[in-house]
């Protein structure tokens, strides 16, 4: 059995056309299709996916809202969202609501299909230069206040998260440490487990809303 995905958005077309991009891996199956967030959730908790497409623009209601609920069930599927627009309040509240990724309808089909691989394989779908911009305009509003969270970790797992947050992959994490990357993913593993975060994406938001890396921060 592949990647089993549901594709949601308003438009049978977007629809149509998703699929087809897909269809074409071997390695995926749609399993289910949604015209808006009530029967997203419907149809996710009925063939339960690996992975929601999920339109952010839709009646009813949105798919924002939709991805809120669906997060909240137990063992929940990876969620890429999807929208026209590159606007930055879009993508802050995507990663907000525990959100893996996020696409334009317009990127290329291969473009698709790696994110749904990255996501699958418990990566966020991230550009790290996107993400900072994004978490400066709108994290930085306020004056971060550490959570007690934080306690919790270990010098190491600290610097960790400092790293996932500037949008460092496993591989980069390990040649910076000089440490193996399987020691990484214990410890990006961990950091999650502790701070009670679904995935990477979440991490990111976390570490410059509590102040961990501050806006602005080198990237790259």
């Amino acid at each position: 059995m592949g990647i089993r995905i549901v594709i949601v958005d308003d438009q049978a077309m977007v629809r149509a056309g998703l699929r087809m991009v897909v269809d074409s891996d071997p390695g995926m199956d749609v399993v289910g299709e949604a015209a808006d967030g009530l029967e997203a959730i419907a149809v996710a908790r009925r063939t339960r996916p690996d992975i929601v497409l999920m339109d952010i623009s839709m009646p009813r209601l949105d798919g924002l809202a939709a991805a809120k609920q669906l997060l909240d069930t137990p063992n929940p599927p990876k969620i890429i969202t999807l929208t026209t627009f590159d606007t930055d309040e879009n993508l802050y509240a995507a990663l907000r609501a525990g959100t893996s990724g996020f696409l334009l309808k317009v990127s290329p089909p291969e473009q698709l299909i790696d994110a749904i691989k990255v996501v699958h394989s418990g990566d966020a779908l991230l550009d790290p230069a996107v993400t900072s911009r994004v978490i400066a305009s709108f994290a930085g509003r306020h004056d971060p206040t550490p959570p007690p969270q934080l306690a919790e970790l270990t010098p190491r797992e600290l610097e960790v998260l400092r790293l996932l947050a500037r949008g460092r992959t496993n591989a980069e994490i390990a040649r910076e440490l000089y440490v193996g990357e399987a020691t990484v993913k214990t410890h990006v593993a961990r950091v999650l487990m502790k701070l009670d975060l679904r995935d990477r994406a979440q991490a990111v938001v976390f570490a410059y809303e509590s102040g961990v890396v501050r806006p602005g921060a080198t990237i790259g």
